[in-house]
């Protein structure tokens, strides 16, 4: 395989102190070592990288014996965390072939059924390591001792051109690991790319691979992709493909039952970046009500068609929607109960005649369930009147903002340590 190595076209103040020191210590101690990854792309790009990551020839445990206070992590790909003052630079060891893998040893690599690789622990060169990486354009690393950027898949091209394209057969990349497809969505939405045909026809018979992900992982690529001021871009490019109904198939299912479902996803995502884009705070819980709401809504129907009072029946209809939800993406406790908090209080908003208006209007969660019934009559349901009254209520009483903040915070969610072990008798 060929190999473009290039001056920095980049400003050499743009780089990180901490990367190019963790570099340096590596490349003096003999080691071979590059930044490597996202913050060459963006740097490329004229663009501001959020983080910097360095890969080298060492073995984690080699990086870990030159930096004191870090720490290896991870175990489908092992990770060494290096502090370096209030940073943490993430070093990677060159990925190899995995036909040079001990196959006796599980723990270098090993595959499920359908190809997804469950550990990849094997070492390499910089050759292998740049075959082995996901997208071309995130195949670029800078290197400190000649001060140029070293390119073996095209990605220099392909950033010229503004294309996304995987290295290698997209179908086998997206069966070793099914994340990549949300990552080409994401970089899509992130960078506003376009991707190659092939790497795009590929999501449309993989997706239904990332069944096999761990709810826990699909929930950080959720925040990655909602959470990071592209969220309607990514939403829109998710819903030009099958991969949408694999996070959310209780939205997919109702989403075009009526009109109003659709415009308070649009609208929610486009508040949701204006906040992140402007440095307010965000949290997940009042994105995740939007994107479950039709589903939680059509429960509510039923319910009430089944006599049920409204109350309990939204109560039971969001409870119903958030145990299908977490078996999917891992929502934490502290997020999915906020979420049906937003979904209860809507029962209570159309009480305007409450005997203390004052005191419900003061508790922690009336302002987002007050956003969301905004958020809803935006999108047409018939509830501008109840808007209008609770809008026009707080105007009249300046004190809530003292008195919301005067609520107890959220307590932290208590992890529960597990159970020691009894040593057996010997």
């Amino acid at each position: 395989m060929s190999v473009n190595v290039i001056p920095r076209p980049f400003n050499l103040s743009d780089l990180n102190e901490s990367a190019i020191k963790v570099a340096s210590r590596l490349n003096e101690k003999g080691y071979e070592a590059y930044v490597v990854g996202g913050a060459v792309r963006d740097l490329m790009l004229g663009k501001t990288p959020k983080d910097f990551d360095v890969a080298t020839n060492a073995t984690p445990e080699q990086v870990a014996a030159l930096f004191r206070g870090s720490r290896i992590v991870g175990r489908r790909f092992q990770i060494v965390h290096v502090r370096m003052g209030r940073e943490i630079i993430e070093v990677t060891t060159f990925r190899g072939d995995h036909e040079s893998a001990d196959s006796k040893d599980k723990n270098q690599a090993r595959r499920g059924q359908t190809g997804v690789l469950l550990r990849d622990n094997v070492f390499g060169t910089l050759e292998q390591d740049a075959i082995r990486r996901d997208l071309t354009i995130n195949a670029l690393y800078y290197n400190p001792l000649d001060d140029s950027v070293i390119d073996y898949t095209n990605g220099l091209e392909d950033i010229a051109s503004r294309l996304l394209k995987l290295i290698g057969e997209p179908k086998t990349r997206y069966q070793e690991d099914p994340v990549r497809m949300l990552r080409v969505v994401r970089f899509q939405a992130k960078l506003g790319f376009d991707i190659e045909s092939q790497t795009a026809l590929a999501i449309e018979d993989c997706a239904n691979l990332l069944a096999q992900i761990p709810a826990a992982r699909l929930f950080d690529e959720f925040l990655k992709g909602f959470m990071g001021g592209d969220a309607a871009a990514f939403a829109d490019a998710l819903l030009a493909t099958p991969l949408w109904q694999e996070l959310f198939p209780d939205n997919a299912q109702y989403l075009n039952k009526k009109p109003e479902y659709l415009k308070l996803l649009k609208q929610s995502l486009i508040n949701t970046d204006e906040r992140v884009n402007s440095g307010r705070r965000v949290t997940p819980a009042f994105l995740l009500a939007a994107i479950l709401w039709p589903a939680v809504d059509q429960a509510w129907g039923a319910a009430v068609s089944r006599g049920e009072a409204p109350i309990p029946a939204m109560n039971s209809a969001g409870q119903e929607v958030t145990l299908r939800a977490i078996s999917r993406i891992a929502i934490p406790k502290r997020f999915s109960m906020v979420m049906r908090e937003i979904w209860d209080l809507q029962m209570r908003m159309d009480r305007r005649r409450h005997r203390k208006p004052l005191e419900f209007a003061s508790s922690k969660r009336f302002r987002a369930a007050y956003d969301f019934l905004l958020l809803r009559a935006e999108a047409g349901e018939p509830l501008q009147d109840i808007a209008q009254w609770w809008t026009e209520f707080q105007h009249k009483n300046p004190q809530l903002e003292e008195l919301r903040a005067a609520q107890p915070a959220d307590e932290p969610v208590k992890r529960r340590r597990p159970p020691r072990r009894r040593r057996r008798p010997s």
